[in-house]
C-alpha cells in the first residue's frame, strides 16, 4: 500500500524549501519573547478552532469556540513545551484525539464504523479503508512515517496527507493530522516562535485545500500547499512582531494574558484587595499573583496603596 503514496519533489518545492529556510532564518535571530509568543499562539488559536471547525464541515452555531480553543491551546503548548518526545507512535495519535475533544466528545480510540471524506461541499471524495483494517493501517502508517528519510517540513506534509488519507478517528481528524504535522515540525526545528496553526490559511484557501487532497495518492499537490501555508503563516506572524502590532515599549502589549486579565479587574474594581484577586484566580498560587501584580507595579499600570496585611490596588 504504501508504495502506492507519491510525491514530486518539484522545482516548485525546492524553491519553498529555501525560502521556509530563510524564513526559519529570520525567526530564530528574533528576541525571546515568551509574553508576546503566548498572547500570539492565543490569539491565533482562538481563530483556529472556529475555522478548523468550519473545515470540518460544522457551522458555527455547532460549536464552543472557547472550549476548542483551550483545548487546542493545551495540545499546542505540550508540543512547544517537549512534552511530547521521541517518534510518532499510535498512543500518542490517540492521545492527541482525546486532548482535542476533552469536554466535547469521547476520544482516543480508532473509529469502527465506515466513512468517507468529504469535500467543502459535503460530497464524498473519497471511501477511508474499512474500519477493521485500522490496526494494521495505523502500525504501518507510524512505521512508514517514523522511517521515511525526507527533509522534516516534506515529511510533516506527507504524515498529514496520509493520515487523511486513512481517516482513522470517529471525529477530529483534520486537528489530529494537524497536530501532527505540527509536532513533527516542531522536533524538526520549524516551530517559528510556536506561531504554526494553519487553520486560517487553509479557511482562506479551503477550494485549494480539497484540491490538495483528491482520492489520488500523489501528494506532490499537498506538500506544495502545505510549504505555502507555514511559510505565509511564518511572514504574517514576522510582519506584526516586526512592524510593532504586538511589540512595542509599551507594556501592556508584552502582558501575560493573566496579567492583561488581573489589570483589567483592577480598572474595572478600584482599591481591591489581594484576597479578592485570589477569589478571581483560585487555580492561581499566591507567590504568582504576587508576580503578576508586581509586574503591573513595575512597568506603571497599577499602583498599592496601604500596608501590606490591607493594601489595595488601583490602576494608573
Amino acid at each position: 500500500m504504501w508504495e502506492n503514496y507519491k510525491w514530486d519533489k518539484t522545482d516548485h518545492i525546492q524553491k519553498l524549501l529555501l525560502e521556509l529556510e530563510a524564513l526559519k532564518l529570520l525567526f530564530d535571530t528574533l528576541p525571546q519573547l515568551p509574553r508576546v509568543e503566548e498572547k500570539l499562539r492565543r490569539l491565533s488559536l482562538l481563530k483556529s478552532s472556529v475555522y478548523s471547525a468550519r473545515i470540518e464541515g460544522f457551522d458555527d452555531s455547532e460549536i464552543n469556540p472557547k472550549l476548542e480553543s483551550q483545548n487546542l491551546l493545551e495540545v499546542y503548548n505540550k508540543i512547544y513545551a517537549g512534552v511530547y518526545s521521541g517518534e510518532l507512535s499510535l498512543d500518542l495519535i490517540k492521545n492527541f484525539h482525546k486532548q482535542v475533544l476533552k469536554d466535547i466528545a469521547d476520544g482516543g480510540y480508532l473509529r469502527t464504523e465506515p466513512w468517507a471524506i468529504f469535500d467543502q461541499f459535503g460530497n464524498p471524495i473519497a471511501m477511508t479503508p474499512m474500519a477493521s483494517e485500522l490496526p494494521r493501517l495505523m502500525r504501518e502508517y507510524i512505521g512508514f512515517i517514523n522511517t521515511l528519510g525526507e527533509p522534516m517540513p516534506i515529511l510533516a506534509a506527507i504524515a498529514q496527507f496520509v493520515f487523511e488519507k486513512i481517516h482513522p478517528l470517529p471525529d477530529g481528524n483534520g486537528r489530529v493530522g494537524r497536530l501532527i504535522s505540527t509536532l513533527l515540525l516542531h522536533n524538526g526545528r520549524y516551530s517559528f516562535k510556536s506561531q504554526i496553526p494553519l487553520e486560517e490559511y487553509i479557511e482562506a484557501h479551503r477550494e485549494n485545500y480539497y484540491s490538495a487532497l483528491i482520492p489520488s495518492k500523489d501528494a506532490t499537490l499537498f506538500i506544495e500547499f502545505f510549504l505555502t501555508a507555514i511559510i505565509e503563516q511564518g511572514k504574517s506572524t514576522l510582519k506584526k512582531i516586526q512592524g510593532g502590532e504586538i511589540v512595542s515599549s509599551d507594556p501592556k502589549q508584552t502582558m501575560s494574558l493573566r496579567q492583561e486579565e488581573i489589570y483589567e479587574i483592577i480598572k474595572d474594581h478600584p482599591n481591591c484587595s489581594f484576597d479578592f484577586l485570589k477569589r478571581r484566580f483560585l487555580s492561581v498560587s499566591s507567590p504568582t499573583l504576587y508576580r503578576d501584580l508586581a509586574y503591573l507595579i513595575k512597568n506603571n499600570l497599577i499602583v498599592r496603596r496601604g500596608a501590606t496585611s490591607s493594601a489595595v490596588y488601583v490602576s494608573c
